[in-house]
């Protein structure tokens, strides 16, 4: 629900100096998704952005790479003046679409290979060596990079996960590392990527994300698993997707109330997936 003015109109989401440093006018609808942030106004989605660094570094990066067959780009807005980030918000084209990978699974990860694939000659950016935000911790953690005190409840399926751990000698790249709730699909048009989320690692740790990321919150059947795995190391990959996706969900139980049931049995299911994938045998 939008916040009201004491005159019972709507109260403005965006700053009326980002509008305009934009050149937008018209009504402002509040999307869903996107952490309840994004806001569209007319074609432009603007969204806030708590590093403008690495958002500006993100619109580049798109503004240069071609869409092929396998995917759409929501292309990024500039001002007026030329920045890619204004008062801490930053605007994309808005694409046609709609969120939800369930039953898409396929189209999801031909589109994420598509990506991939048109990124691999990017350079690591320095920025991802200084955030500090839990999903960069739990990127960290799970290549070996960091290590955290998992809350009490947590640490069984961490140990779990660290015993089945093993080395990873594929090739790393930038990755877009949450596009399960990111790629809007629409008939007839390729799907398109937005929210770029960039981390370094194997291509198919993207994958391996997608695959976890349907266990844990989308209802996937765990033959995902088998339909997302491409290479021998993908067992692995899907140990340091776990790794990330439960590090994350620490940090965040850690500031709020603690884990819920309900999410530690999802992950306990995923865990005895992945420990079963690394010994060559499913669970069942």
């Amino acid at each position: 629900m939008l916040d009201m003015t004491d005159e019972g109109t709507p109260a403005a989401l965006i700053p009326q100096s980002v509008l305009d440093a934009f050149g937008l006018t018209g009504a402002e609808d509040l999307l869903p998704g996107g952490e309840g942030r994004s806001v569209r106004v007319g074609s432009v989605v603007l969204k806030p952005t708590d590093d403008g660094d690495e958002a500006s570094w993100v619109a580049e990066l798109l503004t240069r790479l071609d869409e092929s067959a396998g995917f759409r780009l929501a292309r990024p807005v500039w001002a007026r003046d030329g920045r890619w980030v204004v008062d801490g918000w930053s605007a994309s084209r808005l694409v046609a679409g709609e969120t939800g990978p369930a039953g898409r699974w396929p189209l999801l990860l031909a589109a994420a290979r598509a990506f991939h694939a048109s990124l691999r000659p990017t350079s690591r950016p320095a920025f991802l060596a200084l955030r500090t935000h839990r999903w960069a911790l739990a990127d960290r953690v799970a290549w070996g990079e960091s290590a955290f005190e998992p809350l009490p409840d947590v640490r069984p399926l961490m140990d779990r996960l660290m015993a089945v751990r093993r080395p990873v000698s594929a090739d790393c790249q930038l990755v877009h590392g949450d596009l399960s709730g990111n790629v809007l699909f629409a008939d007839g048009l390729a799907p398109a990527i937005i929210d770029f989320s960039p981390y370094w690692g194997p291509a198919a740790y993207a994958d391996a994300i997608i695959a976890v990321d349907g266990l844990l919150w989308y209802g996937a059947d765990p033959g995902l698993l088998t339909l997302a795995g491409t290479t021998p190391e993908f067992p692995q990959l899907i140990v340091r997707a776990l790794i990330f996706r439960l590090v994350a969900h620490n940090e965040h139980a850690r500031l709020s109330e603690g884990s819920s049931p309900n999410e530690l049995v999802q992950f306990e299911a995923a865990v005895r997936e992945a420990e079963s994938l690394t010994h060559g045998v499913r669970a069942t």
